[in-house]
């Protein structure tokens, strides 16, 4: 399991809801060590900004005494800067497991070009996210699935480059959560001939993968554009958790142009692990 996990807040509704309601049941899994963590953010507060500090760090304190229970180190973070570069330093100066943070609705990647910390920290950091899917109902904060099962029914998108070796070795990190998952690979390449030969090709490989595995995996090829296969997929197979990849330095070209990442991250209606490669 993760044993070392950061959580970032910037206080909002959603960031606390997550914090009290969802990040205890993640604890209960096997987390060892919570890491919150506030970043004032200098381009905003600018000379406010250090006057700021102390009065975030008693906050976090305060936030870190309600989160403790036995056996569980809290750590309460103030960092002054540009949130997802600070975030993503803080998560490796701790050698952090899994950066978790929330999203609500589709807000977050409506401004991803204007500064979102959260689209941002899914690029810069080389750390696995995991971000939780809001949706705000009836004034209410819910997420399509209990926090304690998120890991339980994973679908796991390969693309069978090195990348798909970095992300199993994640999935394996939670696989006594498991009770059932599904690896799946799009054919969405090649001519039209080499359809039905493509297919049978990743077939062999999925169930190659899947034997590598300490649990049962299903394994399914479908065809077609990887994000719709994927989101899909992920509905019809009643998955708690979409698991998949992004591509190192070319990322941020990636996501301008419309990557599966982006698409997944964006459309999915449930919580998403994002695992960085290279």
């Amino acid at each position: 399991m993760f044993e070392r996990v950061l959580y970032p807040t910037d206080f909002s509704d959603v960031s606390l809801h997550a914090l009290h309601n969802c990040i205890p049941r993640l604890i209960s899994l096997g987390v060892r060590e919570l890491h919150i963590v506030h970043v004032i953010d200098i381009t905003l507060a600018e000379f406010e900004a250090f006057e700021l500090e102390e009065i975030y760090q008693e906050k976090l304190e305060k936030l870190a005494e309600e989160m403790k229970t036995e056996g569980i180190e809290v750590n309460p973070i103030v960092r002054i800067g540009i949130p997802s570069i600070e975030i993503a330093e803080v998560a490796e100066e701790e050698q952090i497991d899994l950066v978790v943070i929330p999203s609500a609705g589709e807000n977050i990647w409506r401004t991803m070009f204007l500064g979102s910390t959260a689209s941002n920290l899914a690029r810069t950091t080389k750390r696995p996210v995991l971000i939780l899917k809001y949706l705000r109902k009836d004034g209410k904060f819910e997420l399509p699935v209990d926090c304690a099962d998120i890991f339980k029914r994973p679908l796991v998108a390969l693309d069978f480059s090195s990348c798909s070796i970095r992300v199993l070795k994640e999935v394996r990190k939670f696989a006594e959560l498991v009770e059932r998952g599904i690896l799946i690979h799009s054919v969405d390449y090649g001519k039209i001939e080499e359809l039905e030969e493509n297919i049978e090709r990743a077939k062999e490989r999925l169930e190659k993968s899947a034997r590598g595995m300490n649990v049962e995996f299903e394994t399914d090829v479908l065809t077609g554009p990887a994000s719709q296969a994927i989101i899909g997929s992920a509905l019809a197979r009643r998955a708690t958790l979409i698991v998949l990849g992004k591509k190192g330095r070319n990322f941020l070209k990636d996501l301008i142009l419309g990557s599966t990442a982006e698409r997944v991250m964006r459309d999915s209606r449930i919580p998403v692990l994002l695992v960085p490669c290279g």
